[in-house]
């Protein structure tokens, strides 16, 4: 049991990179879950202009869904990054416990932004949340590529 908390014992990097694409699917399949009747498998891109065209949703749903499925297109937008970040990191020989603390904080900080994104800003105080949790993120991976370089040289 001891081993299952050790950072060291196991490379669980690359098992990451698909734990973050599931990340990413969260949000998204949240929003598909709101929109309801309004998500059309033929054309997915209108889900936004389907429900702000009904009626029956109200203003809080509706920004719910549209930063559900802005927090997925985020989460599409740095998951290359993490990949390619993590594969350097590997390539070049970084300890395990550094890739395994770094790539679980990386799931991490995409739980948190998920979640401030999502939930917490239906209250325009709780908007820097969001930059910070994205920062924490874009951060980790950077660390990633400093790692790399610093093993490499």
């Amino acid at each position: 049991m001891a081993a299952l908390f050790d950072f060291g014992a196991a490379n669980w990097s690359y098992y990451t990179v698909p734990a973050a694409f599931f990340m990413v699917m969260v949000p998204h399949m949240y929003s598909n879950i709101l929109a309801g009747k309004n998500y059309d498998l033929a054309n997915p891109y209108k889900v936004e202009e389907h429900c702000a065209k009904d009626t029956t949703f109200n203003k809080v749903t509706l920004k719910r869904i549209q930063r559900a499925r802005a927090a997925a297109k985020n989460g599409f937008e740095t998951l290359s990054l993490f990949a390619a970040a993590v594969v350097a990191a590997n390539a070049a020989g970084v300890a395990a416990a550094r890739l395994n603390a770094l790539t679980l904080a990386y799931l991490a900080s995409r739980a948190a932004y998920n979640y401030v994104y999502v939930s917490l800003q239906d209250n325009a105080r709780t908007a820097p949340l969001r930059t910070l949790t994205w920062a924490v993120g874009i951060v980790i991976i950077m660390s990633l590529f400093v790692s790399a370089g610093n093993v490499v040289n």
